[in-house]
């Protein structure tokens, strides 16, 4: 007798478990380190722009695949198209997926030993130096980013093994909650600084004398980075959906949590930095090394609210990366799960193991092993190279075709976003209006500056 395929058991677990796969750190740094050097507000109004019009149409059709499919991301291109080459979208969405839980979990695992510095108080009293020379020193060692990188994935592996309604939803429905009370508070602690207002009003109004194709090319590139799209995460969430599940009201909830929580992050970090003077830097150094800077000069002088700032931002930092290794994690473990017959527990154990050895790996790569090298990237790099600039937009354009010509040419497309009923005709048509041009198009063009192309 074939077991029941499972499933979500609410309506709020499937919004929040899916927003919880979008939300992760490049929400809380990328995004803003993003809006600091693309102009501010006028970024900011461009990348809720491409949400809208890239953005949401491959969420909705990511959802699909997963739903009229009912299978993992790789077995779902399989089931809709069989006998044809686009299976390997779905090995793709499997392969890329597996290559970014192998480094992200390195970073996630970092947000640990910050949360346990700032639990012992080790920022207080401190200048510049300390944070930059403290970050170096414990990315580059051994042991200890390997013992949180091992926590961090066994935490993960709990969470998987308990299943998709005991462990998944579940656990989103505490972390997401959480997440958003957290990242409230703090943005209420920032706001109220002296000097604040000049950060707010950075992020309120917008300087379109600094917009340039660029600038918008980034916009177009952080919301397909931010949404999660092209790893297989959302598919292979959807494929837990019900029938009654409305695809585009789910997509919509989980754009205005993502975009949310990131601009949330701009309001949480940009008027502590400008209440200092200190401009926010770039990937790990804005949050590792430029934020305890900035927490310690805005919150100084009360100590007991520059220890909490702290402790709660590296709290949140560590769930938003969480809520990320849950989703990825299960891309995978279903892959394995269901195309090679592994029962769910020692699919899990599987790539959790796999990627504890290969995320050591990559640890090492930033230390003792930084001279062994690939095209001139350590193996931490070089994952994040290939994952976020190749596989990712490689990944988002072929969904977009495969969803706006191959299915929307038997019916399937129109089918699954109607959940069967009926969608305003203007609407479908700017869906597969995104699909078939826009959304390729401009993926291809972000592809193309991130080379240096165009």
């Amino acid at each position: 007798m074939k077991q029941q395929r499972a499933k979500f058991g609410s309506k709020l677990g499937v919004i929040l478990a899916s927003a919880g796969s979008a939300v992760g750190l490049g929400n809380v740094w990328r995004f803003p380190y993003e809006a600091g050097n693309n102009g501010g507000a006028a970024f900011i109004i461009i990348y809720l722009i491409s949400v809208v019009l890239i953005g949401m149409p491959i969420i909705i059709s990511e959802f699909m695949i997963g739903r009229r499919s009912k299978s993992n991301t790789a077995g779902a291109y399989k089931k809709l198209a069989p006998h044809t080459p686009w299976k390997w979208v779905g090995r793709l969405g499997v392969l890329t997926g597996f290559l970014i839980l192998c480094y992200y979990v390195v970073v996630a695992g970092w947000t640990l030993e910050y949360v346990y510095q700032s639990l012992i108080d080790s920022f207080h009293g401190q200048d510049k130096d300390f944070f930059v020379n403290q970050f170096a020193t414990f990315s580059q060692s051994i042991f200890r980013p390997i013992l949180w990188l091992v926590l961090f994935m066994l935490l993960t592996h709990f969470i998987i093994v308990r299943g998709v309604e005991k462990g998944i939803e579940e656990s989103s429905k505490i972390m997401m909650p959480l997440l958003f009370i957290l990242i409230i508070v703090l943005v209420g602690f920032s706001v109220s600084l002296p000097g604040a207002q000049a950060g707010i009003d950075f992020l309120i109004k917008p300087d379109w004398g600094k917009v340039t194709p660029k600038v918008i090319l980034s916009a177009v590139g952080q919301a397909f980075f931010s949404l999660s799209i092209g790893m297989g995460c959302l598919c292979t969430y959807a494929s837990y959906f019900s029938k009654e599940t409305k695809l585009g009201r789910t997509a919509i909830s989980v754009g205005l949590i993502d975009t949310f929580i990131a601009i949330l992050a701009g309001f949480l970090i940009f008027p502590a930095a400008f209440s200092v003077g200190i401009a926010p830097g770039a990937g790990p150094s804005l949050v590792f090394v430029t934020l305890p800077n900035v927490f310690e000069h805005a919150f100084g002088g009360v100590p007991v609210l520059a220890y909490l700032f702290s402790l709660l931002f590296y709290i949140l930092l560590a769930m938003a990366a969480l809520t990320s290794t849950i989703s990825i994690h299960e891309v995978i473990t279903a892959y394995i799960h269901e195309e090679f017959h592994y029962g769910r527990k020692q699919a899990a154990r599987i790539v959790t193991t796999t990627c504890i050895v290969v995320g050591t790996f990559c640890s090492l790569s930033l230390g003792p092993w930084q001279q062994y090298t690939l095209f001139d990237l350590d193996l931490f790099s070089l994952f994040d190279f290939v994952t976020a600039k190749i596989l990712l937009p490689v990944g988002g354009v072929l969904i977009s075709i495969f969803a706006g010509w191959y299915l929307d040419k038997k019916g399937i497309f129109l089918e699954e976003i109607s959940t069967g009923g009926a969608i305003r005709p203007w609407l479908y048509k700017f869906l597969i209006i995104s699909l078939r041009y826009i959304a390729p198009i401009a993926i291809f063009l972000v592809f193309l500056n991130q080379f240096g192309i165009f």
